[in-house]
C-alpha cells in the first residue's frame, strides 16, 4: 500500500489564473494538482490535495494529519507570514512537514521575507514554480526513507 501524503494550499491558490503573472506565470491551480498527482505516482505515493482560503480549516486539516501521523507537503500562501494558529498547527504533526512556495518570497515584497512556517517544517522548497511540488515529493521520499 502506497504512503498518503496530504498536500495543502493556502489561501488564493485556486485563484493563480488572475494573480500576477510576473510571480505565477500561466500556472493554474489544476496545474499544481496535476503536478502533485503525476509526481507522487512516479514515485509510489498517494496523495490528497486540499486547498482553502480559510485559516479554520486548515488548521483543522494539519490537526487530522498529526492525529494520522500522515505526512504533509504545505503551501500556505499568506498564511505563511503571520499565522501563529497555523504554526503551531504544524508543531503537532507527527511525520515530516515541507513548505513549499511556487515563488521566491525572499525576491518579493519585504513583508513576505518573514515565515512563521519555515522554524517549524522539516524544510522549505520556494521560487521553482510547480517544480517546487515536485522537489518537495522527492525531498518527502528522503525524509521517510522510501
Amino acid at each position: 500500500m502506497a504512503v498518503q501524503i496530504m498536500v495543502l494550499n493556502g489561501p488564493n491558490l485556486n485563484r493563480l489564473d488572475l494573480r500576477e503573472k510576473s510571480f505565477y506565470g500561466d500556472i493554474t491551480y489544476d496545474d499544481i494538482c496535476r503536478t502533485v498527482e503525476n509526481a507522487a505516482h512516479d514515485l509510489g505515493f498517494a496523495v490528497d490535495i486540499r486547498q482553502s482560503n480559510d485559516e479554520a480549516e486548515i488548521i483543522d486539516w494539519l490537526h487530522q494529519a498529526a492525529d494520522n501521523k500522515t505526512p504533509v507537503i504545505f503551501n500556505p500562501a499568506a498564511f505563511t507570514h503571520y499565522s501563529y494558529a497555523i504554526r503551531d498547527a504544524v508543531v503537532m504533526l507527527k511525520a515530516p512537514c515541507i513548505e513549499v512556495h511556487i515563488s521566491n518570497p525572499l525576491s518579493r515584497e519585504e513583508f513576505r521575507h518573514t515565515s512563521v512556517i519555515s522554524g517549524v517544517a522539516s524544510g522549505t522548497i520556494a521560487g521553482f514554480g510547480l517544480d517546487s511540488y515536485r522537489l518537495a515529493i522527492r525531498a518527502m521520499q528522503g525524509l521517510l526513507g522510501n
